[in-house]
């Protein structure tokens, strides 16, 4: 009976089973996902997440502190390209989780000896689970209180406000001015004269000769 024996030794010697478990490190590290039996791949979750949540401390602590970090994790992985892989693209994935980097799918049985078979992933770098989920913006935020920015925002538009309103009414008094211009300057027509009738101005012409 194994009670109360809280590591499963995979029925390897201690040094084969951390051999194989950064070998798998650095594949899951690698290709983000692989396929093993449902005991390695819980033995790899404990392995790995500690690991994980070293290189995403890396950018909060001091740079000594960041070097201790990736001393740690190469002393587990066994691997340079493994380490800045972790360090660089993971880290930066799974900046904003908590915890809980990794997900274990179970796949069925094998054919050969009946094993229970499973996939083990990194959750951040699964695009179909993570589709639908908006991504979230890096624009900083001012830490100005509402009620101080209302205020301004208030001011800066009645002071808009104030410059548009002269503005307005020149352009208002322009206008007028160039309606009347044309009344001033034309000039009153003259009425016409009525033309006397012919008969009249004959009969005036006789009496003037007589």
């Amino acid at each position: 009976m194994r009670h109360g024996k809280k590591v499963n030794n995979l029925g390897r010697k201690t040094a084969h089973r951390k051999a194989m478990m950064a070998n798998m490190a650095c594949s899951l590290i690698e290709h983000k996902r692989i396929n093993t039996t449902v005991a390695k791949a819980k033995a790899l979750k404990q392995f790995i997440e500690p690991l994980i949540t070293k290189s995403k401390a890396e950018n909060n602590q001091t740079a000594e502190k960041g070097t201790h970090n990736r001393r740690i994790a190469f002393k587990n992985l066994r691997s340079k390209e493994a380490v800045t892989e972790l360090f660089s693209a993971v880290a930066e994935k799974v900046a904003d989780r908590p915890g809980g980097y990794t997900r274990i799918i179970k796949l069925g049985n094998r054919l050969g000896d009946n094993a229970d078979m499973a996939m083990i992933e990194l959750v951040d770098f699964n695009e179909l689970y993570n589709a639908g989920k908006p991504s979230k913006k890096s624009t900083r935020r001012s830490r100005r209180s509402k009620s101080k920015a209302e205020p301004a925002k208030a001011s800066e538009t009645a002071a808009s406000e104030a410059e548009a309103k002269p503005a307005a009414e020149a352009k208002k008094e322009a206008v007028a001015e160039e309606q009347k211009a044309p009344e001033k300057e034309a000039p009153k027509a003259e009425a016409p004269k009525e033309a006397k009738p012919k008969a009249e101005s004959k009969a005036k012409d006789e009496d003037a000769k007589e």
